[in-house]
């Protein structure tokens, strides 16, 4: 497989980074302006349209609290740092963080059911469909006046962008068709198992990424799965390419057909793999055999509610600003990055420690560097074998403690807030209060499900929030009670199963909306199924670990 490895320099251009696991609209991060050295990139420049922007999932109900200063107080301090949402884990080792969890996150049990990937295949997914550069933390915020810069479809635009045509510094046509350039890091060969060369995304002179969406350089994994993505569409193309049936196809008719496979198994993978972990196969087969009945995208009587002018969905707040940031709490402390060479030690890290921000390799897992040690091996992430994966931690009303001390106050940091307020669980539930998001108990009741009593939300006594709970925590609690922290519980996933069932069906190029009885195509461990592990493996990201 062809692949590029030339240098893109890009000038003049503005990076919004993001924060690590969604803080401003999307599940996993905040995006802050920031600068890198002297140069600005923007990713992306502009909406999709600029009706694009944000609705509500129960526009009936009434938020859980007035939007006051005392209010976002109340949310502050319930979020920070040792309270009610903090593990405190023990962060003196990231090694011990893994191997001894009992001991080094005694209130941050693993989740038995998912591996430590699905976590950040869950970021990835989040980029794909919702991105708000402007949600301030210290104001009311109306979802309308908030305009979402990603398509509210998973048709990867954070990958492709506006396409070869509109973006032609994301591609690289050298080798006749369309693809994407990658880069090697050059010494990886000399810290990996058998000398295995690894590659990064293209970068320009100030190693920001050259990618489509810029929060998917805010951690070494979710830029490596990014990498894996772009090395998976040029294996389809030159799988294509091969194939005498399409021999007298133009470059741009072998992209179209690229693009459909990619975009078609990769929905594949979320239908079928990462909902189903997320919310329970039975729940997943209800909706498609009953359709969503709040997010109403397929109610003509609700078109001017759920969808911009041109009939194109929106996001509900109550999925981005709550919901779907149920992924925070399954965040480990630590993961082990890769394995390192033959003879040499694993790079473990933490998710973020005191490290200067312009160390050109620091010892956490921050994106935006190029080290040799800088890459993953996903044989820990996702279930290639029966020995060498690790879980990520229940869906609980715990965070690890790493998230509730984020860089960012202490110096400049790319993409890490700088306003004061360094709890990512603080950060959620000020959030809840500027968007006016309906109480947890609300939303049980339009549902028509058993509310959380107070006595199982006896720990927000002492913040007033017992009876009216911000939906995000409610969500946790409820998974924590109901489902063991194994999947989110019924109102969480009435809510993530819908938007994302809803996008599917909503999306006319979806196999779902074309297809729905299609099928993946490309080689896989089970004729007729496709994997996350398929997925990379075809990329070519997985090299033997022997």
């Amino acid at each position: 497989m062809s692949e590029s490895t030339r240098h893109i320099t890009l000038v003049g251009l503005v990076l919004v980074f993001g924060l690590f696991w969604c803080d401003i609209i999307p599940s996993i991060a905040t995006a802050n302006s920031s600068e890198r050295d002297s140069v600005h990139v923007i990713r992306p420049t502009h909406p999709h349209r600029q009706d694009d922007s944000y609705t509500r999932m129960f526009p009936g109900l009434p938020p859980f609290s007035p939007p006051t200063d005392e209010a976002r107080e109340r949310a502050r301090q319930l979020g920070a740092k040792g309270g009610v949402l903090d593990a405190l884990d023990i962060l003196t080792d990231p090694i011990q963080s893994i191997t001894n969890p009992t001991v080094f996150s005694a209130n941050n049990p693993d989740n038995p059911n998912m591996t430590a990937g699905v976590t950040f295949f869950g970021q990835f997914l989040d980029h794909d469909v919702t991105l708000a550069l402007k949600a301030p933390l210290f104001e009311k915020t109306n979802p309308r006046g908030t305009t979402n810069f990603r398509t509210a479809a998973f048709d990867l635009d954070s990958v492709y962008g506006d396409g070869p045509e509109d973006a032609p510094e994301l591609y690289d046509t050298s080798s006749g068709d369309i693809k994407f350039p990658v880069e090697a890091i050059l010494g990886s060969e000399l810290v990996s198992r058998k000398g295995a060369v690894r590659f990064d995304l293209p970068r320009d002179a100030n190693n920001n990424a050259i990618i489509a969406d810029s929060r998917n350089d805010e951690n070494v994994i979710i830029s490596q799965f990014h990498l894996a993505m772009l090395k998976f569409h040029n294996a389809v193309t030159d799988r294509l390419r091969a194939d005498p049936e399409y021999a007298q196809h133009s470059p741009k008719q072998i992209f179209k057909e690229a693009q459909r496979l990619v975009r078609w198994h990769y929905q594949w993978i979320i239908l079928n793999e990462f909902l189903p972990l997320t919310i329970g196969q039975d729940r997943v087969d209800d909706l498609l055999r009953n359709g969503p009945r709040f997010y109403r995208l397929h109610d003509r009587g609700e078109d001017l509610h759920y969808r911009n002018s041109k009939k194109e969905p929106l996001i509900p707040v109550e999925f981005a600003v709550a919901a779907y940031r149920f992924g925070h709490s399954q965040v480990r402390p630590s993961y082990r990055l890769n394995f390192g060479p033959d003879a040499g030690p694993p790079f473990f890290a933490f998710v973020f420690d005191e490290a200067d921000p312009n160390d050109p390799d620091p010892n956490d897992m921050r994106g935006g560097k190029r080290a040799p040690r800088r890459f993953v091996d996903w044989q820990t992430f996702f279930k290639f074998d029966t020995v060498n994966f690790r879980p990520n931690k229940r869906i609980d009303s715990k965070l690890s403690s790493v998230l509730m001390l984020l860089p960012g106050s202490r110096g400049p940091a790319p993409g890490l807030p700088s306003d004061g307020v360094q709890s990512l669980a603080s950060r959620n539930l000020m959030r809840h209060v500027n968007f006016g998001i309906p109480s947890g108990q609300s939303i049980a009741r339009a549902i028509g499900i058993p509310v959380l009593t107070p006595a199982q939300l006896a720990d927000l006594i002492p913040y007033g929030m017992e009876q009216s709970t911000p939906l995000w925590f409610y969500i946790l609690k409820e998974s924590e009670i109901v489902e063991n922290g194994l999947r989110m519980g019924p109102v969480g996933s009435r809510i993530v199963g819908e938007v994302f069932i809803g996008l599917l069906k909503a999306d006319d190029h979806s196999y779902l909306a074309v297809d729905p009885n299609w099928k993946p195509v490309l080689p896989s461990m089970q004729p007729g199924q496709f994997h996350i592990t398929d997925l990379l493996t075809f990329a070519g990201v997985v090299p033997p670990l022997n």
